[in-house]
């Protein structure tokens, strides 16, 4: 899971995205309200983590921003605004959660976790889209209760697909989840990764839509 960081405390934001990335989280750490808004427009990310007071500006008139425009990104505000009224007008304002500091690194990872599997869709811990389950906090993906074994990056790819399940995922959205910014993007790099995926998933289980992107389908829309 990839998280957007917007921190300008230096200790915090190294703390915070120290314990993040043993959690098995892919963090993107910014200090600035505008370096953020731009990180969004460019990157897919599965959530945010947002302090509110910041060198260039308040938070909450960026989540509100946000939401005014469409974004849909789940947002997490971690701020020392901790009286009621703050909390009322964070929520109101567009968060999806909100956490005064000093908070617990467990907690703020357990509400993350939660955000995350309800954003998906899905109620539990385990995504399942017909007889495919795939874990993201352990990585491990089974079908019809046989486990696969996908390296990182095609267990990424699949967990973005799985999150967009009957959806096309533009093929930009997948190049930035399986790639940071200082690493080198091979031209067939995706199709690659989507040609191990289907000879291990099935070949019409993932769809090509020309020219914009991929498609993970369900075939029983009951599936829980």
């Amino acid at each position: 899971m990839k998280l957007l960081l917007i921190e300008d405390d230096l200790q915090l934001g190294a703390a915070e995205m120290r314990a993040l990335e043993m959690a098995g989280f892919e963090v993107c750490w910014i200090r600035l309200l505008r370096d953020a808004d731009t990180m969004l427009l460019s990157q897919a990310f599965d959530a945010v983590l947002l302090d509110l007071t910041l060198p260039d500006g308040d938070g909450l008139e960026l989540l509100i921003r946000w939401r005014r425009r469409g974004e849909r990104v789940p947002v997490i505000i971690l701020t020392a605004r901790d009286a009621v009224e703050d909390r009322i007008g964070g929520l109101d304002s567009g968060a999806d959660d909100y956490l005064p500091k000093p908070f617990s690194i467990p907690e703020l990872i357990s509400r993350l976790r939660a955000l995350t599997r309800r954003a998906a869709g899905f109620a539990s811990q385990i995504w399942v889209v017909d007889a495919l389950a795939l874990d993201p906090v352990n990585r491990r993906v089974t079908l019809a209760q046989t486990p696969i074994s996908l390296p990182p990056k095609e267990f990424d790819v699949l967990q973005e697909l799985m999150k967009n399940a009957d959806q096309v995922v533009r093929k930009q959205a997948l190049l930035s989840t399986l790639f940071s910014d200082n690493e080198g993007v091979e031209s067939n790099s995706l199709e690659v990764h989507i040609h191990h995926l289907r000879r291990k998933l099935g070949n019409d289980r993932i769809l090509t839509v020309r020219g914009i992107g991929y498609l993970l389908q369900s075939f029983d829309k009951g599936a829980a």
